[in-house]
C-alpha cells in the first residue's frame, strides 16, 4: 500500500512537516507496511518558503525586519537549492499569527516588514527570481508598507506620508514611484496567492478576510472604501487574486507590473513531484487546519485533490475544524476527518494537535481496513 501523505500547515499548532509525521505515524499503526511518501504542501501562506527550501536542498536565511505593528522581529526567506531563487511569505513579517488576539487591527497593522524581507532577499547575491507567498496576513494594506519600504512615496492631499495600516489609504491622493530600482538584478516575480479574490467589494480582501484580522462590520466597510480609493488613485484594475494578503498582491503588481500571479499551491506541486508521487498511490491523505468555503478557492486541499483527481486517486482529508455547511463530495474529497476528538479549549488543541491528528489518521486507516475486510 502506498499512502502519499500532503498535509498543509494548521496555523499556530503544526508546520506541514510536523502534520505530515503525525500522519504517516497513525497510518503505520494500522498498516505498518504501508509505504507513506511525505510531501508536506503549502499554498503561499505560511510554511511555503520552509517547503520550497526542503524539496530543493536549500536553505532559510535570516533578516531583521518589522513586524506588522511595527516592532522589530527576525524573519526567514528561503534560498532554494539553484541559489538563484528566492521565496519569502509575507506572513513571516505580517502574519496573523505574529499580532495577538487582542491587538488585531487591520486598520493599523502594515507590510512595511514585508518590503524589508524582499529588500534583502532580492539583494542578497546571486538571487534572480523572486517568489512571495501571500496569505496568512494580518493586513489590509493593499501592500502599501511593502512600496513604502521600497522608496515610494504614498502621500496625502497636503503632500505628507501616509502612516502606516490600511486606514490610512482612506487619505492617498498620490503614489510617487521611488527614484531607484533595488530590483534591477531580478529577472522574474512570481506572487503565489492562496486565493482568487478581487480588490474590493462583497467577495474583497475587506468583506472576506477583513473579520479574522480583527475587524467588525464598520470597520469592513472603511477598509473596503480604503483600498477603493488606493485603487483609484493607482489606476491599475484589479485581478483575480489582487485580494491576496489584504490586497498585497494588488500592491506588489505596482512594484513588479511584470510578476505572474500563480496558485500557491500549484507552484509548491510542481516544486515538490507531486504527479510523479501520486501515479501510483493508493490514496492521498491531505489536511489543513479548517475546512470552509475558502477551501475551493485555491487553498492546499482544493490543490491536492485536483492533482490527485488526475492520476485517479482518492483524497481522504484530516482537519482541526470543518464548516458543517460544506460537502466534502462537491470538493472531490472522499471523506473528512476532524482530529479534535470532542469539545476542547483552544489551548489544548494546539498542544495536542500532533496526538490528535495521528490519532485521527490511525481512524481513516481502520476504515479502510475493514472496507478491505468487507470486500474480500
Amino acid at each position: 500500500m502506498k499512502i502519499v501523505v500532503a498535509p498543509d500547515s494548521c496555523k499556530g499548532s503544526l508546520d506541514g512537516p510536523a502534520a505530515a509525521r503525525a500522519i504517516a505515524e497513525g497510518w503505520r499503526r494500522v498498516f505498518p507496511d504501508a509505504q507513506c511518501v511525505e510531501i508536506p504542501v503549502a499554498d503561499g501562506g505560511e510554511g511555503t518558503a520552509q517547503a520550497l527550501a526542503a524539496v530543493t536542498g536549500g536553505r532559510m536565511e535570516m533578516a531583521t525586519v518589522h513586524g506588522p505593528l511595527g516592532e522589530p522581529r527576525d524573519a526567514a526567506w528561503a534560498r532554494c537549492g539553484d541559489g538563484a531563487t528566492a521565496v519569502v511569505d509575507l506572513a513571516a513579517a505580517a502574519g496573523l499569527g505574529l499580532v495577538a488576539s487582542h491587538r488585531r487591527n487591520p486598520e493599523a497593522t502594515s507590510t512595511f516588514g514585508v518590503g524589508e524581507l524582499l529588500l534583502a532577499a532580492a539583494e542578497a547575491p546571486g538571487i534572480r527570481h523572486l517568489v512571495i507567498g501571500l496569505g496568512g496576513s494580518s493586513t489590509n494594506d493593499a501592500g502599501a508598507g511593502i512600496l513604502q519600504a521600497a522608496g515610494w512615496g504614498l502621500r496625502d492631499a497636503a503632500g505628507a506620508e501616509l502612516p502606516a495600516g490600511g486606514g490610512a489609504l482612506a487619505g492617498i491622493a498620490r503614489i510617487v514611484p521611488g527614484s531607484s530600482d533595488p530590483w534591477r538584478s531580478l529577472e522574474s516575480a512570481t506572487l503565489a496567492c492562496d486565493v482568487v479574490n478581487p480588490l474590493t467589494g462583497p467577495d474583497g480582501a475587506s468583506a472576506v478576510f477583513g473579520p479574522q484580522k480583527g475587524a467588525d462590520p464598520a470597520m469592513v466597510a472603511r477598509l473596503d472604501a480604503a483600498l477603493a480609493r488606493f485603487a483609484d488613485v493607482a489606476g491599475v484594475a484589479s485581478f483575480p487574486g489582487a485580494g491576496a494578503a489584504g490586497g498585497a498582491a494588488y500592491g506588489l503588481k505596482l512594484l513588479f507590473p511584470n510578476a505572474v500571479v500563480r496558485p500557491g499551491i500549484d507552484i509548491v506541486l510542481d516544486a515538490v513531484g507531486f504527479d510523479d508521487a501520486v501515479r501510483d498511490a493508493d490514496l492521498v491523505v491531505t489536511g489543513e487546519g479548517r475546512l470552509d468555503a475558502q477551501t475551493g478557492g485555491g487553498k492546499a486541499v482544493s490543490g491536492v485533490v485536483a492533482r490527485a483527481a488526475r492520476a485517479g486517486v482518492p483524497v481522504v482529508a484530516i482537519v482541526g475544524g470543518f464548516d458543517p455547511a460544506i460537502d466534502p463530495a462537491g470538493m472531490g474529497l472522499a471523506a473528512v476527518l476532524p482530529a479534535v476528538p470532542g469539545p476542547a479549549g483552544l489551548v489544548d488543541a494546539i498542544k495536542r494537535a500532533p496526538e490528535w491528528f495521528a490519532d485521527a489518521a490511525e481512524r481513516a486507516a481502520r476504515w479502510v481496513a475493514l472496507g478491505r475486510r468487507l470486500g474480500r
